[in-house]
């Protein structure tokens, strides 16, 4: 219902590079450049000033970042609305999948659990885990989205939607490939002592809560430095770019080709979990029923 190179746009503005925003956009920076030309021209208008540096937005870019996220959600709930009319008796599921929180594993559940939902389709919708805009995409749930994976244990995204936890990943600790450390196929926790940690603000995850008190009580020779806090791959590109080492997960080991990713010998993990709305259809009700149905009867074998 809107023009698509608005998201392109936004993208690029956010990251302030073109490349950077083809790396989130799963474009090339041709692309999105092509993209960003066709849409000033389209509108008679220049919206980023390109520099060495990279890109910054114009007066006139101002008001239209403004404006277009404004456009971007109003279409989402407009189609949202429609596609629930439409789709009342349409037997489909929509997946909500990023780069950081794939629908791989919702995917391998629901193959266990096909046989008792089977006239159902799976749609998959990618989503947009920017920092700026996950909580909004979040808020989607039960209108744009019916599940979505979460790799976390944010109060703040959590408050937004139900949630029923699947498992654990271990932490683990990503760095660039060119990293002293990079060459280890495991690191003890002395292993970090004189290194920068990239550790998300305290204040939303009990669990990088509780390692960083560990880290400043019983390690205090690792530095810590604080990152947003929620994950996304800007955050990747500046551990990439960096001599920083940051705080992952074992399944982010393939989400950045610049980064190696490597177990730590120390028992901190954060849960996953099925993300629903707050107020769910009933047959994503039942889906979650089920779940919990198959979870019970697999810890009692």
């Amino acid at each position: 219902m809107y023009n698509h190179y608005l998201d392109t746009f936004i993208a690029s503005a956010d990251c302030g590079s073109f490349t950077k925003a083809a790396d989130i956009l799963f474009m090339t920076p041709a692309a999105v450049m092509k993209q960003i030309n066709n849409l000033e021209k389209h509108l008679d208008l220049q919206l980023l000033k390109r520099t060495p540096a990279g890109v910054t937005l114009t007066p006139a870019g101002k008001i239209l970042y403004h404006d277009a996220k404004f456009i971007i959600d109003y279409s989402d709930r407009a189609l949202a609305g429609i596609r629930e009319v439409v789709n009342k008796d349409d037997k489909t599921f929509n997946i909500g999948t990023s780069r950081l929180n794939s629908a791989k594993p919702f995917m391998d559940l629901w193959y266990k659990l096909d046989s008792a939902f089977p006239d159902y389709n799976l749609h998959l919708i990618p989503y947009n885990d920017k920092y700026s805009s996950v909580l909004s995409e979040i808020s989607q749930l039960g209108k744009k989205f019916d599940f979505m994976i979460g790799i976390n244990d944010s109060k703040s995204m959590l408050s937004k939607c139900r949630y029923l936890k699947l498992g654990q990943y271990d932490m683990t600790i990503s760095m660039s490939r060119k990293h002293r450390l990079a060459d280890r196929e495991f690191l003890t926790i002395h292993d970090l002592y004189g290194e920068t940690l990239i550790i998300v603000n305290e204040g939303d995850s009990p669990t990088c809560d509780n390692l960083r008190k560990y880290i400043k009580k019983e390690h205090p020779r690792i530095i810590i430095e604080d990152a947003p806090r929620f994950y996304d791959y800007d955050l990747f590109n500046h551990c990439a770019e960096t001599n920083h080492l940051m705080l992952s997960f074992e399944c982010w080991k393939d989400v950045h080709p610049g980064l190696k990713t490597l177990p730590v010998d120390w028992s901190f993990s954060n849960q996953y979990c099925l993300l629903y709305g707050l107020e769910p259809s009933d047959e994503a009700i039942r889906f979650v029923d089920t779940v919990m149905k198959y979870q019970s009867a697999n810890k009692l074998q």
